[in-house]
């Protein structure tokens, strides 16, 4: 057995040696998930089948297999008959949900992070304007940033939000969802459209890709309980590192 097998067999048994509530399943699925966080599991990696699981940890087979399951839907790992249990190399994002990128990527096990290019107010363009539904040339913030999953630059975002819902644009740290629940702004859907372009030069110096790949673009609108729209936003993403679902 691998060595980081040895250490994830470690980690199951500590954890489910924990008293507390939280169904077995989700105490494996958790530190999975924190294993993947930490490299642990790296990227790719074939995990042990559900049986050998079973017996290494003294769990059920049924305990293992919704645990993976609930990995799965989370988008951690990818099953497949005849080939085992693998640790995505993809972040899979979530376009029906309206949880902002940080929490999404803290969901699948990874670590989030932001560099900010920049954050300051100007006056909207007409698309802005209009996805926003506010008057053209009204003043929104202008919030861009580069985007990170386990240290690996994998997006640069440019976020309009109405300026009256920013009181402090340098309390937002890495999530602005983050930011708006602390506001009592509460983001409940989105809309989005998905489109694709090679990545220009201003992309390639923030990413510094030695291979360009395409990039795909997400035009994104999300809304509050009463369907007012809160941020619009445009990701230019890389395609070989992303992965966009939208479930019914």
């Amino acid at each position: 057995m691998e060595q980081v097998h040895t250490q994830l067999i470690e980690q199951l048994i500590q954890r489910f040696s924990q008293a507390d509530n939280t169904p077995l399943y989700l105490k494996f699925a958790e530190t999975v998930k924190a294993a993947v966080r930490s490299g642990i599991l790296p990227q790719g990696n074939i995990l042990p089948g559900e049986r050998d699981l079973s017996q290494l940890t003294g769990v059920s087979r049924i305990t293992v297999r919704k645990a993976m399951q609930t990995l799965e839907d989370d988008g951690v790992v990818t099953r497949s008959r005849g080939y085992g249990t693998q640790i995505n190399s993809t972040f899979e994002y979530s376009l029906k949900e309206a949880r902002g990128f940080s929490q999404q990527v803290v969901l699948r096990g990874k670590k989030p992070n932001t560099l900010w290019v920049n954050k300051r107010v100007v006056k909207c363009s007409p698309e802005v304007a209009e996805q926003l539904a506010v008057a053209a040339d009204s003043d929104v913030f202008l919030l861009k940033r580069i985007r990170y999953v386990d240290e690996d630059a994998v997006s640069v975002e440019e976020s309009y939000v109405p300026a009256e819902l920013i009181a402090d644009p340098d309390e937002i740290g890495v999530s602005l969802y983050d930011y708006f629940r602390s506001q009592n702004i509460i983001p409940q859907r989105t809309r989005s459209r998905v489109s694709a372009r090679m990545p220009d030069s201003e992309f390639q110096s923030h990413i510094k890709l030695e291979t360009p790949v395409p990039v795909l673009v997400i035009k994104q609108v999300a809304f509050d309980p009463q369907n007012r729209p809160i941020e619009y936003s445009i990701s230019y993403c890389r395609s070989d590192l992303y992965v966009f679902v939208c479930e019914e």
